[in-house]
């Protein structure tokens, strides 16, 4: 049984390299093997390439809907490993592999990346990042995948930089520095590409950094564009109610005071965006969702409703112009940030009219529903985890609230069926107390404002969920042991594949939560799965590595399964 431990714990490390100037390294034994370019064409395509997985989150639009269908209902119980590979490096692992005709770049805490033969598992070359002297990251050296596109292979860094590399050898082509890592700034989101842009934000919403989204030329890194997810005037309008319509207990006179004594803290009031955007080329705009406010759970220090925290926010492709935001939790103390991934998709809209839709899944239980032209909010789900003294403020003592800083739904991206209209998500039951202690913005380190402890004698589960989205309703759920993290998979198969802590590996039929196949990983599997087709024949692969946030049980090994002959 996991020993649960208190969640502030997983939320620094500094890692210090004794070589501050070394050059990245391909291991001696690296296999060249030949890549066909990734042009712009393919990448908008995605949706429907029946071979490759292009993004990290299948395509433009992020629905994880892998379209082939060789793996299905009927067969998936004859699913078995075809291939193991073992990473150099034995920690979390929240990679989803890219597989761009027959090669699967596959990324591992602390910046290793690895080119394999997807058929095979054999590795082609492996590439470690010369990590300079300081990196400050939150919840675990993690890494989420890499960008491709002509032919080169995109990685943010721990110590917030992105890379360039070589499809085919694995040699780095050049590097730019995003942010400081002394100021808290980190990378361990995948990037996106579109066109000749390098899309990426930033992590470090727990130490007092400015939060971004930037783009970057893919020839030479250098920046094009930057959308700053803290204006300048972040107070927004005072709002008392959260998205769904319930009092949030703010003290409005009292942030007003402290308004007009301190001023607007932009400058340190975090908004990290944790995970890939969507991309809507018809429109030319990205949808991306932001982190919570810095510190944590102190809001004395930050009155207003610290715009644009906890949001969803649109902005131009071309220039990074503002366009639209909703935002879910105004001042937020609960570190209820928004970080699972948003899903472009069609959705009924309030008078039953199918519009261009956003799905999001929020740490609060609910997924939301948005209309993507102007952001606003068509509809949210049913509460898929128990919210219990949801909106209770932290204090000097402690007090309890559920679901916690963890989820809901986490990090972990979602999936669509566009058939069965239903989003699938995974969730955490994690109760917690919050814990307020006020304290100086710290130059960089962490900032929590307090913290926010798992109750040890609390029972903690996880589910699969599926949803109605254009309706709201749950449609099937099914409970897990432990908490879930890492991500889902849907096919056109009809089936769902997702990973748990304790190793197991399972997929759902995707139209009433059937349990039809699992697998122990023998580490857990809380990475997003991929599937990908070479040579006639389908495969779904993911990374067991566990995961720091959670203390799963840690392990290096990429898993890929086919149907047995």
């Amino acid at each position: 049984m996991i020993r649960w431990l208190t969640a502030a714990i997983f939320f620094a490390a500094t890692f210090i390299s004794g070589a501050t100037n070394a050059q990245e390294e391909t291991s001696s034994s690296t296999l060249y093997g030949d890549l066909q370019s990734v042009t712009q064409s393919m990448l908008a395509r995605a949706a429907g390439d029946g071979n490759n997985f292009l993004h990290t989150n299948g395509n433009y639009e992020q629905t994880r809907f892998y379209p082939a269908s060789q793996i299905n209902t009927s067969n998936v119980k004859n699913l078995r490993p075809a291939w193991i590979f073992q990473t150099e490096v034995v920690d979390s692992m929240e990679t989803s592999p890219i597989v761009v005709n027959g090669i699967m770049y596959v990324t591992t805490a602390f910046n290793h990346a690895y080119a394999l033969d997807a058929r095979t598992g054999k590795q082609i070359w492996h590439y470690k990042h010369a990590m300079g002297p300081v990196t400050t990251y939150c919840c675990g050296p993690n890494n989420r995948g890499v960008a491709v596109s002509g032919d080169k292979v995109f990685m943010g860094t721990l110590d917030a930089k992105l890379v360039a590399l070589d499809a085919k050898t694995g040699k780095q082509l050049w590097e730019t520095q995003i942010a400081e890592p002394e100021l808290g700034y980190s990378e361990t989101m995948a990037p996106s590409v579109v066109e000749d842009m390098v899309l990426i934000g930033t992590n470090g919403g727990e130490y007092g950094i400015r939060g971004f989204v930037k783009a970057f030329d893919t020839e030479t890194g250098e920046e094009k564009w930057t959308f700053q997810t803290i204006p300048e005037n972040s107070v927004g309008v005072w709002a008392t109610e959260d998205a769904t319509g319930r009092n949030m207990h703010r003290d409005i006179e009292a942030e007003k005071a402290a308004l007009a004594e301190m001023g607007d803290p932009y400058e340190t009031l975090g908004g990290g965006v944790w995970q890939n955007p969507a991309v809507d080329l018809e429109t030319r705009r990205v949808y991306f969702v932001v982190g919570n406010p810095s510190p944590d759970l102190d809001g004395s220090l930050r009155p207003g409703d610290n715009l644009y925290t906890d949001s969803l926010v649109a902005v131009d492709l071309d220039t990074g112009e503002y366009v639209c935001h909703l935002q879910y939790i105004a001042h937020d103390v609960w570190d209820l940030d928004a970080v699972s991934p948003p899903i472009i998709t069609t959705v009924k809209n309030e008078a039953g009219e199918d519009v261009k839709g956003i799905l999001h899944a929020g740490k609060t239980g609910h997924v939301y529903v948005h209309n993507a032209d102007d952001c606003s909010l068509i509809r949210f789900s049913e509460a898929m985890v128990p919210q219990e003294d949801m909106w209770t403020l932290p204090t000097a003592e402690g007090a309890r609230m559920l679901p916690g800083a963890n989820g809901g739904v986490e990090w972990s991206p979602m999936a669509i069926d566009p058939n069965h209209r239903l989003t699938y998500a995974i969730n955490l039951h994690q109760p917690m107390t919050y814990t307020v202690r006020s304290t100086p913005y710290p130059e960089g380190k962490l900032w929590l404002g307090g913290s926010f402890d798992v109750i040890p004698d609390e029972e903690q589960w996880g589910n699969v969920t599926a949803v109605d989205y254009d309706t709201g309703d749950i449609a099937w759920q099914v409970r897990t042991e432990q908490p879930m993290i890492g991500g889902i998979l849907a096919t056109a198969g009809g089936l769902v594949f997702t990973g748990e802590g304790n190793g197991l590996f399972k997929a759902y039929d995707s139209s009433n939560g059937a349990e039809l196949w699992r697998f122990q990983a023998g580490a857990g599997a809380n990475a997003p799965p991929s599937s990908y087709t070479v040579e006639g024949q389908q495969y779904v692969v993911v990374a067991a590595g566990g995961n720091a946030q959670l203390n799963f049980k840690r392990g290096n090994n990429i898993i890929a399964f086919t149907l047995a002959d």
